[in-house]
């Protein structure tokens, strides 16, 4: 995202933006991506609930919420861009607040990746995890990435 410090996130979290939906798609390569045709959107509050519930020690990644999310509500699965941003917004908007903060930083991506679009990059959320626990992995020599080490065997089980 850019201009961070001029947006207010907490509105945006707050902006349901006649959400949640369905939408089906007729994309017969999406349809076999995702395994169906029905299409959830999720309010940017839902995914910013989910991360709070994450406790201290677990992870979660942001695919595990979208089946969550499918799951809940009986479609074939959640909008996975949409995904992403509302968790952006969820940590920016915890970033803002001085109270009732949401422990983004224990929210990953695939494979447990570190968030570079997260308050102070993948360096604070490094930092966070770390405080936590969990050792965090570097890969890659030109495009380096940081990976939470075995995170499959602290993830967080939403029911």
């Amino acid at each position: 995202m850019a201009n961070e410090d001029k947006k207010d996130f907490n509105v945006m979290l707050n902006d349901s933006k006649d959400m949640p939906k369905f939408q089906t798609i007729t994309d017969e390569k999406s349809i076999e991506k995702y395994g169906g045709s029905r299409m959830y959107f999720a309010p940017p509050i839902d995914y910013d609930k989910i991360m709070k519930r994450v406790p201290c020690g677990n992870v979660i990644t942001v695919g595990k919420i979208r089946e969550y999310f499918a799951k809940l509500s009986g479609a074939d699965f959640t909008e996975p861009i949409t995904a992403g941003i509302f968790v952006s917004i969820a940590a920016w908007a915890s970033d803002q607040r001085s109270v009732d903060k949401t422990p983004y930083w224990r929210t990953l991506k695939a494979n447990g990746e570190l968030n570079e679009k997260y308050p102070g990059g993948v360096e604070e959320q490094k930092a966070m995890l770390e405080a936590e626990g969990h050792t965090i992995i570097q890969k890659g020599r030109k495009n380096i990435r940081y990976y939470v080490k075995d995170y499959e065997k602290v993830l967080y089980k939403l029911n």
